[in-house]
Formats: structure tokens, sequence, C-alpha cells
């Protein structure tokens, strides 16, 4: 096929891709739970009023959200899903109301036939939907409110400093008095209620809840709805068919012979420009956000054994579980961006030839803002969990409280303009080779476009306010994690690649153009509206859910020849004696392969389709996805373009191969150590308790500190260790280049000459 056709091909779906996307959207916005104007009981008392649930969002935001326990599976792992929690609770003490009133025991004491009778009852009572549209209140039983009060009073205690409750806040690693204002816990306390009463409680005229009967709730036979099962069937064959007709396709394409490889290194005789050598400093930055994150991934792991301590220190109430779990997630997004920002800035120059005015000035401007950015969000968010801010002064300087996109709406906007002054600078200096003849002009296109994409697709996380919907914050917050980082950044990374393979000699321009091409097809098919899977279960329509299991199906289907792409990037090695000098760059991109394999394609699909994440959705089976893909595929990306890149800036007779083989192969090995001997066997664990007894025990207590799990969680600590001697080998190797950079060494010969 043409580039011409394929170009007509990506438009096409791109344009149709997006129209439903936004379709969607609008009915996510349509049919979301509906947040009511009060909750009264059959006497008249008002229980909660829409402000107390809107101002319980903003006040659950500042403790850190997401970051602590989870609403509708989104979020983290040791506290509980509080939508599961909240609901499994209320049922439990409804139950208990009605049996001690009508037998005089409790309901666990009851034969199974009088139990039957009340788990009958209560699934009437909880499942009917009582909401009237016309006046906006929900109505409850007397019983059910006496259930409710009973629930919130544990929740405001939970929250502040009861003593009784000291221990399961360590359980929870929950610091002590998190939120001290009593107004707050109570607001908390209604959000939590209304996120279990949309959980449980059919839509109108339908047979299944507002999140598609999940979680899994035996008492009120809370199960996988037929749309649950179907699309999970259709999903995998779908898959078979798509890996089918790649393999199919591959087979009869025309594969062209290896390109003459040069004698000698292409690249050798580069002198980086002014510019180029400014990005120097990003790469630095990199590896010491890598280092700092490595060690707060560390605490935040030990805080599933000792909720307060770490190995024996009192942190808790200075840097708690929130706040190292926050910053662990937002400097993995923040040092892998920054290493592809600044491979964009690198490569624009030396792609094009042409080092705009003031370039260099704009790079140093753009690496301050960064820091500015880094820095302060940390900061803003370590503020909010400690309840220093209101909780409106927080949603723009504090915490937002929503995974991966936690830091205040200010730093939001300053990281926003940020990204548009980098799409300026790189747009900038390939505008040259844009317009001038050559083979690489469709990659050159593709990098163009996606460096476009990127700058613009973050304005998604302005899309929500402090008072959005939930639902909707969802839609709009995986437009950033899904769309933004898996997305168009890689997308750019693909055509980054490309373009030095095409430059070092390894590869025919006219073969990368189509590769890119089809590959960005391929990818973007399946990606855009595949973000879907993400919100089967986020108070959306049925329709997400089909749409979701069919198109996150076909993002599986690419990753049938990773093995392929593998061999041939680890073949680019071996042909000719100059281009072991990008051995190890190149070994990381072989890695990124595996991996993406391995993590977004196995781990992923394990928890993509909606049966498999009706069940595992919030366990631990989602963190073994998260690190094996978000670090084995994007991390080792981010750390393979940074390697090239600091080929061209340091000396290469500084370069030293034995620590950068320790640095792979460490790092290899220490995530997955970390996947197969801590996170998926504990995620394999609470699956079997989430499928037996319901999602609220699969993240109790009673299965999180069981013995087992806690020793699971110890067993995490050889591959922290192993890793760990990764990313500090890296830091020494880096170190040690800017030493020889900066020694003088007369008579050598310089390692860097003149531009060709």
């Amino acid at each position: 096929m043409t580039t011409k056709r394929l170009w007509i091909v990506l438009a096409l779906i791109m344009t149709a891709s997006f129209a439903v996307l936004g379709l969607m959207g609008r009915e996510i916005y349509r049919q979301a739970p509906p947040l009511p104007a009060q909750v009264v009981t059959s006497s008249g008392e008002v229980l909660f009023t829409k402000q107390d649930i809107q101002d319980g969002q903003l006040a659950w935001q500042s403790m850190g959200g997401q970051q602590v326990g989870s609403v509708w599976g989104h979020g983290g792992y040791v506290a509980p899903d509080w939508s599961a929690d909240q609901l499994h609770r209320e049922l439990v003490a409804l139950l208990d109301i009605w049996s001690r009133r009508e037998h005089d025991v409790a309901y666990a004491q009851l034969d199974i036939e009088k139990q039957g009778a009340l788990k009958a009852r209560l699934k009437d009572e909880v499942r009917s939907n009582t909401y009237d549209a016309e006046t906006g209140i929900i109505s409850v039983s007397a019983d059910r409110a006496e259930a409710i009060r009973q629930v919130r009073a544990h929740y405001e205690a939970l929250l502040g400093d009861d003593i009784e409750l000291s221990h399961l806040r360590e359980q929870y690693a929950i610091a002590e008095n998190p939120v001290p204002d009593a107004v707050r816990r109570a607001d908390i306390a209604a959000f939590w209620w209304w996120s279990g009463w949309a959980a449980g409680t059919n839509r109108p005229g339908d047979v299944v809840t507002y999140t598609s009967n999940w979680p899994h709730e035996p008492l009120i036979d809370n199960v996988p709805s037929p749309a649950n099962i179907v699309w999970s069937a259709a999903s995998v064959l779908l898959l078979i068919f798509g890996v089918a007709a790649l393999i199919f396709w591959h087979a009869r394409a025309k594969h062209e012979a290896p390109p003459t490889v040069p004698a000698t290194d292409p690249l050798f005789t580069l002198k980086p420009t002014p510019s180029m050598k400014a990005t120097g400093k990003y790469f630095l930055t990199v590896i010491g956000l890598f280092l700092l994150q490595v060690g707060l991934g560390a605490m935040t792991a030990h805080y599933a054994v000792e909720g307060h301590d770490f190995y024996g220190i009192p942190i808790s109430d200075w840097i708690p579980y929130a706040v190292t779990r926050t910053w662990h997630t937002q400097l993995a997004v923040f040092w892998i961006a920054t290493a592809w920002l600044a491979t964009g800035l690198y490569i624009a120059p030396m792609i094009s030839g042409h080092e705009p005015r003031f370039q260099k000035l704009g790079v140093n401007l753009l690496w301050v803002a960064l820091v500015v950015v880094v820095l302060g969000s940390m900061a803003g968010e370590w503020l909010g969990v400690q309840q220093v801010f209101d909780i409106h002064t927080n949603f723009w300087f504090g915490h937002q409280g929503w995974e991966y996109v936690d830091l205040g709406r200010f730093w939001q906007i300053l990281l926003f303009v940020g990204l548009m002054l980098w799409l300026v600078l790189v747009g900038r200096a390939l505008w040259p080779a844009l317009r001038s003849p050559s083979d690489s002009k469709p990659v050159l296109a593709v990098l163009f476009l996606s460096t476009i994409a990127i700058g613009l697709f973050y304005a998604a996380g302005f899309m929500w306010g402090k008072h959005t919907h939930i639902s909707m914050v969802e839609y709009w917050r995986w437009w950033i994690v899904h769309l933004w980082v898996e997305g168009f950044f890689e997308v750019f990374a693909t055509a980054v690649i490309s373009l030095l393979f095409v430059k070092l000699g390894l590869v025919r321009a006219r073969t990368a153009n189509v590769a890119v091409l089809f590959g960005t097809i391929v990818f973007l098919t399946g990606g855009v509206l595949g973000t879907a899977h993400h919100w089967y279960f986020a108070g959306t329509p049925v329709s997400v859910i089909a749409i979701g299991a069919m198109f996150s199906a076909l993002e599986v289907v690419p990753l049938a020849l990773i093995g392929f792409e593998a061999f041939e990037t680890w073949r680019h090695t071996k042909v000719a004696p100059w281009v072991q000098t990008y051995r190890w760059p190149i070994l990381f991109f072989v890695a990124v392969s595996f991996w993406n394999l391995l993590g977004a394609g196995v781990f992923g699909f394990m928890i993509n389709p909606p049966l498999s994440l009706y069940y595992l959705q919030g366990l631990n089976t989602t963190a073994t996805h998260a690190h094996a893909a978000l670090f084995g595929v994007y991390g080792m990306l981010g750390i393979g373009l940074m390697l090239f890149c600091l080929r061209g800036l340091a000396p290469r007779l500084a370069w030293d191969d034995r620590l950068l083989a320790v640095t792979f192969w460490t790092l290899n090995i220490g995530v997955a150590m970390m996947v197969f001997l801590s996170l998926l066997p504990m995620g394999v664990v609470q699956a079997f308790a989430s499928i037996e007894h319901g999602m609220w025990y699969a993240r109790s207590p009673a299965v999180i500190h069981s013995p087992l799990v806690e020793m699971l969680v110890w067993m995490r600590v050889p591959g922290d260790v192993v890793f760990s001697v990764g990313a500090f080998s890296l830091a020494i190797f880096a170190a040690r280049l800017v030493i020889a950079a900066r020694k003088p060494r007369p008579g050598a010969k310089p390692a860097v000459l003149p531009a060709e």
C-alpha cells in the first residue's frame, strides 16, 4: 500500500474514532448516576444534600483521593475500595437491624432459610431506585437510614483520631487524624455513601446498577451482567481474528532486503548545536527523578505491611502513604515524559540541520519551567494531604486526588504552557526538514503531528472542574493517561526511533515510512476507542462495555508480531562493528518489545475483557500490568532514547558499556522479580477472594494483611534491591559522563567533530 493511501486510512480512522469517542462522552454525561438534591428518610429527615456530596468529593480529593483506596475501582490498593466497602457495611448493618428486631440475634447467627428471606428483602430494598428525577430526592426507609448512620459514624471516626480505630487506620496506611475537620469527615462519608448507592441501585427501568453491577456483592446479587459476559466472549473472538489477519498480512507483504550498511558511523562526525547540548541537563534531571521515584516506590510498597512506619521509623505523620504513592506515580510520568521531551528537543535540530534563533534560550527556559512544575506540584500535594488548604484552594494548588493527574490546577496550567513552548521549539526546528524534499517525509510528518498532539491533548485535563461529576472526570482523566501517555507519546517515540535508524543507515527511509504509518494505523485503530475499557464501571452506559471490550482487544493485535520486531531491532546490533557503539540503546528498545508483549499484551489483556475486569479491577493484578507496562515499555523506551542522545553529547571515551550492561540486566530482572514474586501472586490471591466473597473482601485487611499476602509484600524486597542496583548504576554511568565532559584532556582526539 502506498503512503498516500495509508495517510487516507489514518485520517479516516482518527476522524471516526474521535467522533465515536465524543458520542460516548455525551452518553456518559447524559446517563451518569444522578447527584440528588437531598437524601431523605420516609419521615422527611434530611440525611445528605447535593452540597454535602460535592464537598465530600473535594474533601476526599484533598486527603489524597484515589491515592487512598479507590472509588469504583480506580485508585490505590491498600485502603479499601470505598464504594464497595460502604455498600457492604450498609448491607450488613441493615440485615443486622432486621435480624435483631425480628429474631433477637445477629444476622450471622440465623439459619440459612431465615438468612435467605432477609437477603431477598435486602435486594429489593437496596436495588430499587427511589430517585425522583422531578424533585431530585432519593428516599430511604427508616431502617436503611439507621444503617446509613452507623456506617457514616464509622467513617467519621476512621478519618479522625478515634483510638479504637487506630489499628484499622494503620492497616489502611492512613495517618492518624488525617482529616481534622469534622465537617469534612461528614461530607466524605456522604460522598462515599453516594458512590455505594450508585453501585447498588438499578438504573431506571433496567436490571443492572449504574455501575453495571460492579462491585461483586453476593448479598444483593451484584454479579456480572449479560452484556459483560457477551462482550467479553466477543472480544476474545475478535482478538483471535485480528491476530490471524495481521499474520496473514505480514506473510503476504513484500519484505525488502536489508540496506547496505555504511562502513562507518554516520553520526560520528555530528557536532551538537548549542540547543542540543542544552538538553544534557534534562537527562540528568531524568535520572534524578528516576532515583527519587525508586526510593518512594520502596516506601510505598512497605506501607502495605507497616501502615505508619518504615522499618520501625514512624514517618506517616510527615510523609504518609497518600503522599509517597502520589509522588511515586506522578514522578513516573514526569521522568519518562521528560526523557521523551528532551529527545524531541535533541533530535529536531539533528534531523533538520537547522538551529533556530534563541533555541538554546527556549530549551533552558523550558527546563526551568519543568523543574518549577515538578517541585511546586509535589509541595502542593504534600500541603494538600496535610490539610493545610481549604478544599477550594486545594483544587488549585494542592492535591486534585486523581491518580496520575494529582497536581493542582495551577500546576497543570504551568505544565500546559511548558508543553506549548516545547511544541514551538520542536516544531520550529523541524520545519526546515518538513519543507525540504526528503525520502523520510512521511515519518517526519508523523513525528510533527504527534508533537502537536502531545502539546494539545494535555488540555483534556482542563475539561473538569471542582464539582464535575466523577463519571465525567474519569472520562477526561483517561484521555490524559491513555491517549496522551500511551497513545500519542508512543507514536512520537516510534517515529523518533525510526528516524534514528534511518539516520544511522540501518533502515531504508521508504521502509520506515510504510512501517511507521502502518504501525500508527494499527495501534490507533484499537488505541483510541480502547480507552473505553477504563470506563466499564465508572457510572457509564452499557454501550461503553461493548465498545471498550472490542477495541481494547484490537489494542493487543499488533503485539502478535512483537517477536519479529524485537528480532529485527536486535539484528541491527550485528550488521557492522561500529553499530556496537549503540548496542545498549538498541537493546533497551528490544526490552521495550519484550515488555510490550508481556506487560501491555499478556497482563493487559488479563484485565481488559469486561468479565475479567469485573472481578480484578482495583486489585494487584492492575498493579502487575501497570509496573510491567509503564516501566517495562515507557520507562525502558525513555532510557533507550536518552542513551541515544547521550551518545552524541558525551565523550565517547567515557562511555562505559559495563555499567550499561549492569543497568540493563538489573532493571529488567528487578522488574520481573517484582512482578512474578510479589505483585502477580498478590493479585491472584485477591482474585480468588473477589470471585468467592466479593470485592469488599478482596480489599479488606483479612486479605491484604493475611500472612500469605504480607509475605508476598516482603517478597518484593529482593526485586526492589536488584532494580535499585540498575537505577544507581545508570546514575553512576551518567556521573562519569559529566565528569569526563568537564575534564580537559590535552592531546586527546575530540569525541565530537564538526557537522557534516
